[in-house]
């Protein structure tokens, strides 16, 4: 069969890790490339088979799932779970798995940031990509951290679509005059393909992939109101004002405290951030913030 350096995809059916696939295939064969899928993604499973792939079942919740399914591969690419509660323990198991199988590099999607202290409005989120990148790195397991600002394709989820935003005319968000280098998901599945056709020459090393312009969200409201031709205002109230709004309008709690907890850290500059790792990689910008709002509104 010849001597071949596999490469696994992990989160091959969320959003990031089938761009990234996608990415992958225009400079990869197929027969080279694992994706992990969880059992209950039938359609995923087949559709990707009829492609080649070697799909192999495994959940980051079950350990032995992953030993097997880690088997020859030598470059990992493990997307970080979207499971905020229970995320510390799995990705303790990936990482157990990883060296258990001999896997030689994990190319890993943690997040920027400026503030760990146990007292910041990320503290849940930022502490198990911490925690994470820690394990990778005393595993002895070469890497490469790929530190990621926020997806542009939040603004949508924090502002609500077109309809919405036509209703209310406004973009109402505690996130102060905060800026954030959103940088668009396409653009950082582009950029981890790059890597992984060529992980060697990025051993070892932690890399901030931010979009190439920082914006708040009154250049949002700004873009916005060009795009749709109306008058959106920003307003950003402080936390609790903006809880019991949401409240009153009978948005679920969790997304409310999401909401916060962003709008929080942008408003304290957690995302403003200036490195051009992505750029560098990429060989160009990222994609106008008004191009992708373009697209979308």
């Amino acid at each position: 069969m010849g001597w071949i350096k596999k490469t696994m995809i992990t989160g091959a059916t969320g959003g990031l890790g089938s761009s990234v696939l996608k990415s992958l295939l225009e400079t990869t064969d197929a027969s080279n490339i694992g994706v992990l899928i969880r059992q209950d993604k039938s359609d995923s499973i087949k559709n990707y088979q009829s492609k080649g792939l070697d799909v192999r079942i495994g959940d980051y919740e079950d350990l032995d799932s992953l030993n097997n399914a880690f088997r020859d591969i030598k470059v990992l690419y493990f997307v970080s779970g979207s499971d905020i509660a229970n995320r510390m323990a799995q990705h303790k198991n990936v990482v157990e798995a990883a060296k258990k199988a001999g896997i030689e590099h994990i190319v890993y999607t943690s997040t920027v940031r400026k503030d760990e202290r146990n007292s910041a409005p990320l503290h849940v989120v930022v502490d198990a990509h911490r925690q994470t990148e820690n394990w990778i790195k005393g595993s002895g397991i070469d890497y490469t951290i790929l530190r990621h600002n926020l997806y542009a394709e939040v603004i949508p989820m924090f502002i609500g679509d077109k309809n919405q935003l036509l209703q209310t005319k406004s973009v109402y968000l505690p996130c102060g005059n905060g800026q954030v280098a959103f940088a668009p998901r396409k653009d950082l599945a582009q950029a981890a393909a790059i890597i992984l056709s060529d992980p060697k020459s990025y051993t070892n090393r932690t890399l901030e992939l931010n979009g190439s312009e920082k914006i708040g969200f009154s250049d949002v409201a700004k873009m916005l109101s060009e795009i749709t031709q109306e008058p959106i205002q920003y307003i950003s109230p402080g936390i609790a004002e903006f809880n019991g709004q949401m409240k009153k309008v009978g948005v679920p709690e969790p997304i409310i405290g999401m909401l916060s907890m962003f709008g929080e850290a942008i408003s304290n500059g957690e995302f403003d951030q200036q490195t051009n790792d992505l750029e560098t990689i990429l060989g160009r910008r990222t994609q106008s913030l008004k191009d992708f709002l373009t697209e979308v509104y």
